[in-house]
């Protein structure tokens, strides 16, 4: 399946902001999809991820509160609401597909998508 992330900006702090995963197949009901974002210099994170039926969520310890991830399965789309926008929040957001959620916690998804850069001014 491929995925491409869209919806970043240039933000101010505290600002909210909504990014969308889109899929391009019918079979994007088939697979959880996880977000990630990578900061200027830094690895990699996992940031949460959602079940293929979106009835469950799961979430890095680093981000619960300000993150929300949901899906709408009819739209082939995928959504990461970020309240509360920080400065550290700064990075290329990415989403990720596969058959397992687990695969997308630890990391190694079968498909990434193309990333979006998310600015936040303090």
């Amino acid at each position: 399946v491929q995925l491409q992330a869209s919806g970043g900006g240039l933000m101010q702090a505290g600002d909210s902001l909504r990014l969308s995963c889109a899929a391009s197949e019918r079979t994007f009901s088939n697979y959880a999809i996880g977000w990630f974002r990578q900061a200027p210099g830094k690895d990699r994170e996992f940031i949460g991820g959602i079940i293929r039926g979106g009835g469950s969520t799961y979430y890095a310890d680093s981000v619960k509160g300000r993150f929300t991830i949901s899906r709408d399965n009819a739209k082939n789309t995928a959504y990461l609401q970020i309240n509360s926008l920080k400065p550290e929040d700064t990075a290329v957001y990415f989403c990720a597909g596969d058959l397992k959620l687990h695969n997308l916690v630890v990391m190694s998804p079968e498909y990434w998508g193309q990333g979006t850069q998310v600015t936040v001014s303090s």
